[in-house]
């Protein structure tokens, strides 16, 4: 029996689960806005690193990777995303006191889609991916790189949609205003913890 399909899921799993950029701002997303509310958030990111995954399997990445200035300018604008979304939340006042628009501050569809596509932890883990694991005859060719994508997209949207109940589950729990903006402050400076870590 092949095991290489199974340990690719697992190590998928553990790869894409594992706390980063992305996670930090799902889990904010969730504590926020709900799990309905958090749902465009979530589908944007899922196209972005649909994107991110298309440009790993085709060696793509690589190619842009050679551009110069060109990655360093996907890095800058996802990490001023973050920088921005982080400050966003460290300096949000409670959730009670805050309306729909105010609350959604910051998970915007472009935001979104910009995190996925552009978050270096993806691309590495993407590049790791595929070129560690052959889940089909490596004869195959092309068809072993897609087949990997799905399966990467598929992982991704299973522990992304997990963080996202995690904060939903968080979001339920009552708060003194005070506790609100200290918990506030703790996830602005996870996101930017997760994005230092990333970047080194």
């Amino acid at each position: 029996m092949n095991s290489e399909p199974v340990a690719f899921v697992v190590t998928s799993a553990a790869l894409f689960g594992s706390p980063g950029p992305g996670i930090a701002a799902l889990i904010v997303a969730g504590r926020t806005l709900g799990s309905r509310g958090a749902l465009p958030f979530f589908l944007a990111m899922q196209a972005g690193l649909a994107v991110a995954a298309a440009l790993s399997g085709t060696g793509l990445a690589a190619v842009i990777g050679t551009v110069p200035g060109l990655r360093f300018t996907l890095m800058l604008a996802s990490a001023g995303y973050l920088l921005w979304l982080a400050w966003s939340i460290a300096t949000s006042p409670p959730s009670g006191s805050l309306g729909a628009d105010e609350r959604g501050r910051g998970f915007t569809l472009a935001g979104g889609f910009t995190l996925g596509a552009a978050n270096p932890k993806a691309y590495l883990a993407f590049v790791s991916l595929f070129g560690s694991f052959a889940i089909v005859d490596p004869a195959y060719g092309w068809r072993d790189s897609v087949l990997k994508g799905v399966v990467c997209i598929a992982v991704t949207a299973v522990v992304d949609v997990a963080w996202v109940l995690v904060g939903v589950a968080l979001g339920r729990i009552q708060l003194t205003a005070t506790t609100e903006r200290a918990m506030n402050m703790s996830m602005g400076g996870a996101i930017l913890l997760a994005l230092g870590i990333t970047l080194i």
